[in-house]
């Protein structure tokens, strides 16, 4: 059995700047640590539970299997901040059928992320 000690998320991006800015500027998720020089170089942020790295550069598309999921306290709110930012919304706040609130937006690279609020009254937070 493999022994997994932590993981992460690598990403692409055709435009390395815009990536960094839109994850650490527009998102403003927190740098866990940068490495390397130059326009390519890389920059890892924390991402919850696990980090999002963001080096190198691509010529290719992103995949369309690729999503992230994000978990927010406030779906509502994030979607007014970062509506106000710029981001491009895929699809605003919705109470899914399974009862989370999730949004779509997507990075400069037109990766899909989701933002997910688990509201109080859910079975992942409420346990009777």
């Amino acid at each position: 059995m493999v022994h997994v000690l932590s993981s992460r998320v690598l990403l692409r991006p055709r435009d390395p700047q815009a990536s960094r800015d839109f994850y650490g500027e527009t998102l403003g998720l927190d740098v866990y640590r940068e490495f390397g020089t130059g326009p390519e170089r890389g920059t890892v942020y924390f991402l919850g539970g696990g980090f999002l790295e963001v080096s190198g550069r691509s010529d290719e598309p992103p995949t369309e299997t690729v999503r992230l999921w994000l978990q927010v306290a406030d779906c509502a709110a994030a979607h007014e901040e970062l509506s106000a930012r710029g981001v491009r919304v895929l699809r605003p706040p919705v109470r899914e059928p399974w009862g989370l609130i999730e949004m779509w937006i997507a990075d400069p690279d037109g990766h899909r992320i989701v933002l997910t609020e688990v509201p109080a009254d859910h079975p992942l937070r409420y346990r009777p």
